[in-house]
This record gives C-alpha cells, structure tokens and sequence, in this order.
C-alpha cells in the first residue's frame, strides 16, 4: 500500500467514524426545532411536558442504550452513560450492525468503538489496524467545528446536533409541534409510563414519541423520519438518573486529530 493509499484510508476510516459517533449520540438527523412561525404549544399538554422537561435538566445524566437504523447507510447500538450538566459528556461503546457504513468499517477491521465526549469535543477509539495506519494511535479527536467544516449534509449543524443528546431533547421537540397529544398509559420495561407523541415539522417531518415515568423522567424515546438513504429510527431508552459520568481525555501520544489527518491527506 501506498503512503498516498494509507493516508486515504485513514481519513476514510476518520470520517466514517465521526459519522457513526453523531448518528449514535443524536437525536434523528433534521431539525432540533419546529419551523419558522409554528406556534408555542400552549394548554395542559404543555405543562405537563414543560414539567418534564425541567426535571430530566436536574437529573444531569443518565445511562443510555439506543438502537439506530439510517436506511441503507447505517445502523448500530450504542451503550453507556451521558451527561449534561455544562455541556456533554459521557462514553457510549458503538457497536456497527447493518449498512454500507458498517460493512466499511468491518473491511477496515473495526466492528466496534468506544466514544468519549466531553464539550469542546469528543474521542473515538479504533482498532489496532487503524492505529497500524496512523503511527501508532488508536484515538481519533474530533473538534466540532472541524468537522463541520468539512460542509455536506453530515457536518451542518454538527457542533449542535452533538451536544442535543440529552432525554429532555425530544422534550423540547414536542414542544415545538402543533400536534401533541397524550397517548395514554403504558407498561415500558416494567414502569408504568405516560406515552407522548406529535410530529416536528421541518423540511423532512418527523414523528417523536416519548414515555415518561412518574418522576417526571423520560424512560423511553422513539424517533422517526427519512434521509436520503431511506427511513431513519431511532430508540432510546434511559435509566439511573442522576449517574455518575466520567469521560476523559486519551493520552495525547495515542490520540491522532482529525483535523491534522485531513491535512496529512491532502499534502
């Protein structure tokens, strides 16, 4: 293989990466909003989510596990703890299942990794091919404004789209729609639960549905709508709020800066 070839690998390896720490943090891809001009939701519905939503912001954490499916792309598991207390941080292990994205990272010999995300960025570890191809270093650091600068549908709103992973997220997306109604109660992993849903519209609608236990914490999330590989999902589930959550910052000598590869690449 060629310098030229090994670089490239490297940076696909990188930026394949990157998409899979965003799909596994975020809530679905579109936006994290209603439209321009969609009114406030307003009456009891509004109340009681607005409750929520106060109570999952002084929880400060939790422990994570989501399932998510981009179409043909991408789909993989993610589980671990996320905080939110002045800014995100948190690791989740990312496990690839299904997709052209998955199948990329297994030829590239990494079928899972760890992620660390802290406020100003966050860390992916990969395999030891990878490190083979990267002069030793098994940690890739992702700033989020450099890999927004990287333009394209993944990178918009990257910095944002990272740090909105919090439960009381899609809290926030109820109260952007119009439509919001009480499904009624349900049993969700043996806690009986009050089932939200309404649709946050945009250029792509998408269908949020929240279960909430009686602590007023969202115990369960599901996320639905469509990208230009096909229909995105996401499910979420949540639990021991209030966890403690630590995430720190690989050793500088075994950590390689996606900016940097980017450059390497184009020398």
């Amino acid at each position: 293989m060629t310098r030229t070839t090994a670089r490239r690998t490297v940076v696909s390896i990188a930026v394949t990466a990157a998409l899979a720490c965003a799909t596994a943090c975020t809530d679905a891809e579109g936006p994290t909003g209603g439209p321009a001009g969609t009114p406030a939701l307003t009456g009891p519905a509004a109340e009681a989510l607005r409750t929520v939503e106060r109570a999952t912001g002084r929880a400060g954490s939790a422990r994570v596990e989501s399932t998510t499916v981009m179409g043909r792309e991408l789909s993989l598991e993610a589980v671990g703890a996320l905080g939110w207390s002045g800014g995100l941080t948190g690791t989740l292990t990312i496990t690839y299942t299904g997709g052209t994205t998955a199948e990329t990272m297994r030829r590239l010999g990494t079928t899972s990794m760890e992620a660390r995300y802290l406020p100003d960025a966050y860390y992916a570890r990969m395999g030891d091919r990878f490190a083979g191809r990267a002069g030793g270093r098994h940690w890739i650091k992702y700033v989020y404004a450099d890999v927004e600068d990287l333009g394209g549908d993944t990178a918009v709103g990257f910095a944002d789209q990272m740090r909105d992973t919090t439960p009381h997220q899609a809290v926030k997306r109820l109260l952007a729609a119009d439509d919001v109604r009480e499904v009624g109660e349900e049993t969700t992993r043996g806690r009986r639960t009050t089932h939200w849903t309404g649709t946050v519209g945009g250029a792509t609608p998408q269908t949020v549905d929240i279960w909430v236990d009686d602590r007023d914490l969202p115990v369960k999330k599901v996320e639905r709508g469509r990208t230009g590989t096909g229909e995105l999902t996401q499910t979420a589930y949540y639990s021991d709020y209030g966890v403690t959550v630590s995430a720190k910052r690989p050793p500088a000598g075994d950590t390689a800066d996606f900016k940097e590869l980017l450059a390497a690449r184009d020398s």
